[in-house]
């Protein structure tokens, strides 16, 4: 080939990957792709976000005020807010829009301010000195004559679920409600802050006073009878009934045996509930469960005239991690503290045409207490009080109830000024759902500390029972450590002694075949 005829090849192989580029980048703007290798497909969109963006009948405005050159890590949640906020637009068929603001200057500073996003301090290391910045790192959501604010990202794990809660909440023009039911000792809303926080989201959580005859409101989605300490009045439990009948769901979160750590002791709690629990194929029972994979309490222990704290496991706060694959609730948790748990029962499920499924069960190496319930952190167990495995602590029954009072006469409240009962009422209900726990403080404020497993399940419970399952999707898409595979003692030992013997063994290997491989070379030259 001439000369000439090369360099025309070449400008022809150059025009050809031009176009192919140009095409490329073409497609690419119409056409949002992503490969994301994480187990929980931690930076693509869920499905439920995609649906959010492409069901936006109107645009949805995001002005993120955030604050540039950051030192890290602050300076990837700017980098995961951006890739985040594209891939919302890219779904959206336009009407998702974004705009980033570096709030410096008075006049910055002072928007900001104006939109709710107030300055946080983090630290710089400028010319090897820790100094104090002030930084701005939120967003504000407008839509139509509407705002949301997140006044700070702090966590870029739950950002997906941040951002399509907030679009959601912003586009619905009403809130469901949550009840909590009042009375019988139950805790009161000021004991579930934690909840409330995390349920206020999506939802409004209020108190359900059904005394004096006074039925469930009908614009609650979930009931939750939660923790009740003392026994529930028969005409309570029928409005609870009622409520089921007409299609609602409840959640029973209850302890059966009311258990004190500090003084050691625990009692049985007749809440009058059995009944109904064995009306709706469930029963829970009086009993605790232990088990060796536990959360720790902390003991103060005098050695040599000092307080010590030290760390004790309690196998009385059940670890759980054995959750059911399929279930939306618990599908991608990893850890939940229960406290005082008691063991529950889907004997009665069969008989009733109903289905049922169990939630969490304990590890492998599990048991539990009856009678007498008397507690020591620093008590040695025997092997034989473990003995038992995967023992159940939820379910859910799903299906066709039939009403506790069917063929006998309303109860009906003595108090004065009470409603009195209907002559008719409903026997049977549509299609709805019931879950049982057997544990009704891992969600209040005095137990659950800092666990976020513990609300998240909470959050989840009343997703899935209003049927808004898609949020569930994204709120557990959390990025967290799961947890630890729990190894049999002789495999324990095989690793352990596997670990000291081995690299030893290798290493005078490699010594023993490097001073052969010396000799053969040193008689080779002697041969020579």
């Amino acid at each position: 080939m001439t000369k000439k005829a090369h360099k025309t090849q070449a400008l022809i192989s150059l025009g050809v990957v031009a176009a192919i580029l140009i095409l490329l980048n073409f497609v690419s703007v119409r056409w949002f792709g992503r490969i994301d290798m994480t187990r929980n497909s931690q930076f693509t969109l869920a499905d439920a976000s995609k649906r959010l963006m492409q069901s936006l009948d109107d645009k949805v405005t995001v002005k993120a005020f955030f604050t540039e050159d950051l030192p890290a890590p602050y300076n990837n949640h700017r980098r995961v807010l951006l890739d985040q906020l594209n891939e919302y637009r890219a779904y959206s068929k336009g009407n998702f829009q974004f705009e980033f603001v570096d709030p410096t200057g008075e006049q910055g500073e002072q928007e900001a301010q104006q939109q709710g996003i107030a300055p946080v301090q983090v630290q710089v290391v400028k010319e090897d000195k820790f100094e104090v910045k002030r930084a701005y790192m939120g967003m504000v959501f407008l839509y139509e004559d509407r705002k949301e604010v997140l006044p700070v990202i702090q966590n870029t794990s739950t950002l997906e679920y941040e951002i399509s809660s907030t679009v959601n909440r912003l586009t619905n023009r009403t809130q469901r409600r949550i009840g909590l039911l009042a009375g019988s000792g139950a805790p009161t809303l000021q004991e579930l802050s934690r909840a409330q926080e995390i349920l206020r989201k999506q939802y409004e959580l209020v108190p359900v006073d059904v005394a004096r005859g006074t039925p469930v409101p009908t614009d609650i989605g979930v009931l939750l009878v939660m923790a009740p300490a003392s026994t529930v009045p028969e005409p309570v439990k029928f409005q609870i009934d009622q409520y089921l009948m007409r299609g609602g769901k409840v959640a029973f979160l209850l302890n059966r045996v009311e258990a004190n750590l500090q003084n050691r002791f625990g009692r049985t709690l007749e809440l009058n509930l059995d009944d109904m629990l064995q009306q709706y194929g469930l029963r829970i029972n009086a009993d605790l469960v232990r088990d060796l994979q536990c959360a720790s309490v902390t003991m103060v222990q005098q050695q040599y005239g000092y307080n010590i704290q030290s760390q004790v496991p309690f196998p009385y706060l059940p670890l759980v991690n054995t959750f059911s694959e399929g279930n939306m609730m618990v599908k991608d948790l990893h850890n939940l503290i229960l406290f005082f748990a008691s063991s529950i029962d889907t004997v009665g499920v069969g008989t009733k045409g109903l289905h049922a499924e169990i939630l969490m069960r304990s590890s492998k190496q599990s048991g539990r207490q009856t009678g007498m319930f008397v507690f020591d952190p620093l008590q040695q167990y025997s092997r034989e009080e473990f003995a038992e495995s995967a023992i159940p602590f939820g379910a859910v029954v799903e299906g066709t109830f039939t009403s506790l009072y069917a063929g006998r006469p309303a109860p009906m409240d003595t108090t004065p000024g009470s409603t009195p009962p209907p002559a008719t009422f409903a026997t049977g209900s549509p299609k709805t759902r019931v879950v049982l726990v057997g544990d009704g403080d891992f969600a209040r404020d005095q137990f659950s500390g800092g666990s976020r497993e513990n609300m998240a399940f909470l959050a989840n419970m009343v997703d899935y029972l209003i049927d808004d399952t898609g949020l569930i999707t994204i709120r557990t898409k959390e990025a967290s450590m799961p947890p630890l595979e729990q190894l049999e003692d002789g495999t324990k030992k095989i690793v352990k002694y596997a670990n000291l013997v081995i690299p030893p063994l290798l290493v005078l290997g490699y010594g023993v075949l490097r001073w052969r491989m010396r000799k053969a070379r040193k008689k080779a030259m002697e041969v020579q």
